[in-house]
């Protein structure tokens, strides 16, 4: 077993097609990795991302079960000395919490307005880094921390890869203003008018956005509240998202009454995959465009 303070963790296999192999690991192949849970690849990725934080960083603090081990890992470093004068920048209320239970000093955009590195999961990665994120409801947060990264490191099981965003069919969600939300809805729904398999509906506080049944009675239910005390509106896609992200992006944020949407486009500058045979990173346009600027 290695000790608490090691840097690096064991387990780099070859990987598929997607992903090239991360060179910085010695090859090896724990004779338990196909008995690996999720919850231990989850483990795994996030571990590898925090190899990247040095000491005097200023840190985006991601949120979610994934970026829950990166926050253990980065407290266990501080602890025994093998990280020093990191400060955190959480991106939501969760996140403050679970970092300052686990010893991460705290700060915020406002002292610190250019963040050092943020590593955080994501509900879905498409081939070119895209991602899907804020099916916890932080989305508006989580961009704005990830979005003023020099670099942000994305750490995922191979569950949440996607051939193209919203095609694992759970929510992409969408934050709105609470004032007038049922307009906003309908404005969104005329967006994706004629799309085969689209539906969106108000996240409510009794179901989560993994749930995709529809309940006709959801405006005599309690709307999901953010950290930002706006409501989030899920949109379903059967078959993914087609078309131009970009130009479907700026029609959405068009849309008056909505605040933020869940589609994080080229802003990863590596994904870390763990998976049942190994564990590999990919880095992204955002980080070849940071290098090429001599960022």
């Amino acid at each position: 077993m290695r000790a608490a303070c090691s840097r690096t963790i064991d387990m780099a296999i070859p990987f598929p097609h997607l992903l090239h192999h991360d060179r910085s690991q010695p090859a090896a192949s724990p004779p338990s990795c196909a008995a690996r849970s999720q919850d231990e690849l989850k483990r795994v990725a996030a571990h590898r991302a925090v190899e990247f934080v040095q000491s005097g960083m200023v840190l985006g603090l991601g949120t979610g079960s994934t970026a829950a081990h990166a926050l253990d890992r980065i407290g266990d470093l501080l602890r025994c000395g093998a990280l020093r004068d990191i400060v955190g920048i959480p991106t939501s209320e969760w996140a403050a919490a679970r970092a300052a239970a686990a010893g991460i000093p705290l700060s915020d955009l406002n002292a610190h307005p250019v963040v050092d590195l943020s590593i955080d999961g994501a509900d879905e990665v498409d081939p070119a880094l895209n991602l899907v994120k804020g099916r916890g409801g932080s989305l508006l947060r989580e961009k704005m921390v990830e979005g003023a990264s020099r670099r942000f490191v994305v750490i995922v099981d191979e569950s949440k890869l996607v051939p193209r965003l919203g095609a694992s069919g759970l929510a992409v969600p969408v934050e709105v203003i609470p004032f007038g939300w049922a307009l906003t809805l309908r404005r969104l729904r005329s967006l994706f008018e004629g799309m085969p398999g689209f539906n969106l509906k108000l996240r409510t506080a009794a179901t989560d956005a993994k749930a995709n049944s529809f309940d006709e009675n959801v405006f005599e239910q309690e709307a999901f509240v953010t950290d930002n005390k706006n409501y989030i509106v899920d949109l379903f896609f059967e078959d993914g998202i087609h078309g131009d992200l970009n130009l479907i992006s700026d029609e959405i944020l068009r849309i008056t009454g909505v605040v933020e949407h869940g589609m994080f486009l080229g802003l990863a500058s590596s994904v870390i995959v763990a998976r049942k045979d190994g564990v590999a990173r990919k880095d992204g346009v955002a980080m070849m465009e940071k290098k090429l600027n001599g960022i």
